[in-house]
């Protein structure tokens, strides 16, 4: 995708294609590309938002909008999704991910890499689907993970989501890397989770990568310094 480096353009609006790295919010990614922006080009104000929320944890394709681009955000964000990960069989986490400590571990000795790869098929097409604790969706004017923090306890409302295509890509012992196509609103973190319910040993993510959006791919995508390299220097 071809940028137009010009303060017109980025107010006019456009799509950047960033690879968002570990540890970042998303957040804190939009904040620094807009502020890197008005520097460079002197503006006061200016739009920036994106377009699905990866989790710190994670890596990969972050579709940034900026100006009157940033009215396509709905659009984007109902767009197909793809991801690359890491599941680890045999324990769990409260968040379902890496960050909080292991609280559970699980027998694995009746596992192997026919029984893995067949129970994918459970997850395939439309399932109802528990968003994490963990998460930053809201109940009751407050964000799931601050009840989840304070140890509240709180009644979750399942949802519906797609997965187009889930697969086993390698098994290394106990872990299991994945490639999975997935509708908006599916948490990949409760798709470890449940995947390894369904293996009746456990299971948490411990990576996590998107690569698609739509017809976005990361590999067209620019680390956060590679696009403040390329604007224009400020004296």
């Amino acid at each position: 995708m071809t940028l137009i480096k010009t303060a017109e353009a980025f107010l006019s609006g456009q799509v950047l294609l960033i690879d968002k790295p570990l540890h970042w919010t998303s957040f804190q990614v939009v904040n620094k590309l807009r502020w890197e922006i008005r520097q460079a080009y002197n503006i006061k104000k200016i739009k920036v938002g994106h377009a699905g929320t990866l989790d710190p944890l994670a890596t990969g394709l972050l579709v940034v909008c900026t100006g009157k681009m940033t009215k396509q955000i709905d659009r984007f964000q109902g767009q197909i999704k793809e991801y690359t990960g890491t599941i680890v069989l045999g324990s769990t986490t409260p968040s379902y991910d890496l960050e909080t400590e292991i609280d559970n571990t699980f027998p694995t000795s009746h596992l192997s890499t026919p029984l893995i790869k067949e129970t994918v098929n459970q997850f395939i097409g439309e399932i109802e689907q528990l968003p994490p604790i963990f998460s930053a969706i809201k109940k009751e004017g407050k964000r799931l993970y601050e009840y989840a923090r304070a140890g509240e306890k709180v009644t979750i409302k399942s949802r519906k989501i797609t997965i187009e295509d889930f697969e086993i890509t390698k098994v290394n012992h106990l872990n299991v890397h994945f490639r999975v196509v997935c509708s908006k609103g599916t948490y990949i973190r409760t798709l470890a989770h449940d995947f390894g319910q369904a293996l009746n040993c456990g299971g948490h993510l411990s990576a996590l990568r998107r690569t698609r959006i739509g017809d976005f791919s990361v590999t067209d995508a620019l680390t956060i310094n590679d696009f403040i390299q390329s604007l224009p220097k400020t004296d």
